[in-house]
């Protein structure tokens, strides 16, 4: 691989620890389905008849067996499926956020440039074998530890190529993107960054901000 020459905006920016978590905040929330919904006491099925008469029992007077105080009642103030979690992330926030982290795992040395992953043919042995030498040099293992279960090398590719995507995926510690959808968070969630066709790709990231 030729030697290219990094921007600086987008990999020597200043790390900007409140701008990364309020981007990669956002970006969980906007995550959530909303489903998530408890029935009021209105909503709750039976209890139209009083329990039992207002005096004479000795014991507390009660209206419904569906009060929030009741087992199987409804619920005081609990989640409603209504309720928008959505967060408005502008085009600017966001990319400034990216090239945060990435100037952050470049000089953590934890960005892996490499020409091309394309391969002649569906093949997961030659993916790995191609993992193996990049891991190396890198210092990271290509087999999933107890300890690190989850995958940790975020492989960016350049452009879609099935036979690449079909090879790779298989590997347990990979998880594979497009360079045009990266993103803080996606990096953030991986130890390393594998990027395919950096000439390419480092122009790509540059004209985001």
């Amino acid at each position: 691989m030729e030697n290219i020459v990094l921007p600086a905006k987008v990999f020597a920016a200043k790390w900007r620890a409140d701008l990364v978590h309020q981007v990669v905040e956002s970006m969980r929330s906007n995550k959530r389905a909303g489903t998530a919904d408890a029935k009021t006491r209105a909503e709750v099925r039976g209890g139209g008849k009083k329990p039992w008469k207002q005096k004479g029992t000795g014991r507390a007077r009660h209206g419904s067996s569906r009060s929030p105080i009741w087992v199987g009642g409804g619920v005081t103030h609990g989640p409603l499926a209504e309720k928008n979690y959505k967060r408005k992330i502008s085009k600017k926030m966001r990319a400034q956020a990216l090239f945060s982290v990435l100037s952050k795992k470049l000089k953590d040395n934890e960005i892996i440039f490499i020409d091309s992953l394309s391969l002649s043919k569906i093949n997961t042995k030659s993916a790995v074998g191609v993992m193996k030498n990049l891991a190396k040099p890198s210092g990271f293992s290509i087999r999933p530890s107890a300890k690190y279960k989850k995958p940790k090398v975020l492989t960016a590719l350049w452009t879609r190529s099935e036979k690449t995507e079909k090879s790779f995926r298989n590997i347990p510690i990979l998880n594979i993107v497009f360079i045009k959808n990266l993103n803080p968070l996606d990096v953030l969630n991986h130890k390393y960054l594998l990027i395919e066709n950096p000439e390419e790709s480092v122009k790509f990231l540059e004209s985001r901000g």
